[in-house]
């Protein structure tokens, strides 16, 4: 089921697109291009446009100006049954009355295929669901998951150039949830074509995508791979909704003419030097704060030193035991609040008391400058 399109060049553009309901601005000029055969994901709290955004491409919200296009055309005017897309709901929208195959085959009822052909379709979509066996089975004796399936086949089988999902995993249970994000990992890479997923969890969006447009309010306030979202938000609301973040005060300190790094005095870690990548609105003499993921800050044990010195000591707040992980709450001397760190439990590493001091290890590359 593979298109044509040329793998990585646009088959969506955004051009300025907004959306009023009343006095109400939900999408307020988003521009973007979304590319032939990716995993992109729409990802931001309840309410920023996300859905909207969605329901736009697919047609079925209009919009109050600027330009969609789908694979080159302007989709101005044109109904949601003539795009080059195929959308599963929240919902799944499954008929409970039909078989799974009956559900699976629906949307090929107009067709000018031939029952059999029909039939090998319906089998094709099936197997590429996994769901080759089940065919007769009642939709309404489904599990949640296989609901799920039936809804991506079902989408699949008409052989959409995008297929738009919209929360399709958030009724499933997390042990669920992770393996249908793996599955449809597998399922894009097998079809080939563009997946664009509209979700609410970080992790999800990080695990799954290409790359990511963080939303917020009606705008796109980043939009990137997953790894570059995550190492280097562009402003401290994405670091606060990408994961966990800990943020420290900072003063960036005046630098010598021609030198194209950063220094800074930051709280509870002493002097520390940055690139100017790490700093991504620029960087002015002056307070500021530094972000640090909690995976970047390592507890050093007896006999362990840091790489150059850099060292800094606390007192552990809280500990919380997660088996495989360790997650501290520690207070820096000199900082305002307690720091989170985590740490894989090896064999061997014990896990430190509420109340003990601690020496933790830090690397000014992990860091993110704000201004």
């Amino acid at each position: 089921m593979s298109q044509s399109q040329t793998k990585g060049q646009p088959i969506i553009t955004l051009e300025g697109v907004q959306k009023y309901y009343g006095d109400y601005h939900a999408l307020r000029g988003i521009s973007a291009e979304i590319r032939a055969g990716e995993f992109f994901s729409l990802l931001g709290p309840s309410g920023c446009g996300k859905t909207t955004l969605l329901r736009a491409i697919a047609g079925f919200e209009d919009i109050s100006g600027g330009v969609i296009r789908l694979d080159g055309r302007d989709m101005e005017g044109v109904p949601p049954n003539r795009r080059p897309t195929n959308m599963v709901f929240q919902s799944y929208a499954i008929f409970p009355h039909m078989s799974v195959a009956e559900n699976v085959g629906f949307g090929l009822r107009r067709s000018s295929m031939t029952s059999d052909e029909k039939r090998r379709a319906v089998g094709e979509a099936l197997e590429m669901v996994g769901l080759g066996k089940f065919g007769g089975r009642a939709a309404h004796a489904l599990s949640g998951g296989q609901r799920q399936r039936v809804a991506l086949a079902r989408a699949l089988i008409l052989k959409p150039k995008v297929l738009l999902l919209d929360e399709p995993l958030s009724a499933l249970d997390k042990k669920m949830r992770e393996v249908m994000q793996v599955e449809l990992i597998k399922l894009q890479r097998e079809v080939g074509i563009t997946f664009i997923l509209v979700t609410h969890d970080q992790e999800e969006a990080l695990v799954m995508s290409d790359r990511i447009a963080v939303m917020f309010e009606g705008e796109i306030a980043q939009l990137d791979d997953p790894e570059t979202l995550y190492r280097r938000p562009n402003s401290r609301r994405v670091a606060e909704f990408i994961g966990m973040m800990n943020f420290l005060p900072a003063r960036v300190l005046p630098t010598g003419p021609g030198g194209g790094r950063i220094a800074l005095e930051v709280a509870g870690l002493g002097p520390a030097e940055i690139e100017a990548a790490q700093c991504p609105n620029g960087a002015n003499v002056g307070e500021a704060e530094i972000g640090v993921r909690p995976e970047s800050l390592t507890v050093l044990y007896e006999g362990q030193s840091a790489e150059g010195g850099r060292e800094a000591e606390g007192t552990v707040k809280e500990v919380v035991y997660y088996g495989d992980m360790t997650y501290y709450d520690i207070l820096l001397d000199g900082a305002p609040a307690p720091v989170r760190v985590s740490m894989r439990n090896m064999p061997g590493r014990r896990v430190l008391d509420y109340g003990a001091r601690a020496r933790l290890a830090w690397d000014p590359r992990a860091m993110v400058l704000f201004c």
